[in-house]
């Protein structure tokens, strides 16, 4: 029976610096008014289908590892959204494509409920630049007063 050990294991950097770790949780809240417009918003019209909602920063260098959604008060009847990134100055990066549903392809909205990230066909990635948490509201125009938030958990590595 062979022994096989990475290269570098005992090099690797493990806390970024820091004495207490660089494992961190940000918190995002999406809060729409009785009209269905986003609160704290440059917009006072009902989101709609197909609209896109800027949520947050995800800082240069963090690694995406997991997202949890919590809808404490539900949108819309049959509405849904993505939940994903993009980068921040509006250029796509080849090695980390911008991923407009990499925490979640159909959130439901629509009802209470936790949801974890769950597009399954995506591996951790670093994010080689600043770049906006985007939520793509699918399906209907809401008219609700709802409240949605997103915990993005993540490695801080400090920028690339």
């Amino acid at each position: 029976m062979a022994t096989i050990t990475k290269k570098k294991i005992l090099t690797q950097p493990q806390f970024g610096g820091t004495p207490y770790g660089n494992l961190t949780t940000l918190p995002f809240n999406v809060t729409s008014t009785s009209t269905g417009a986003i609160a704290d918003s440059d917009s006072t019209a009902a989101v709609t289908a197909a609209d896109k909602i800027r949520v947050g920063v995800l800082p240069a260098g963090m690694k995406l590892i997991d997202a949890l959604m919590i809808v404490s008060n539900a949108f819309t009847a049959t509405a849904t959204a993505k939940v994903g990134f993009e980068y921040v100055d509006g250029v796509d990066d080849t090695a980390v494509p911008q991923d407009a549903d990499y925490f979640a392809a159909a959130l439901a909205v629509n009802a209470l409920g936790r949801t974890r990230a769950n597009n399954t066909a995506v591996a951790p990635v670093t994010l080689p630049k600043d770049a906006y948490l985007v939520i793509d509201w699918d399906v209907a125009s809401n008219a609700e007063a709802g409240v949605l938030d997103i915990f993005v958990e993540g490695i801080l590595n400090g920028p690339p």
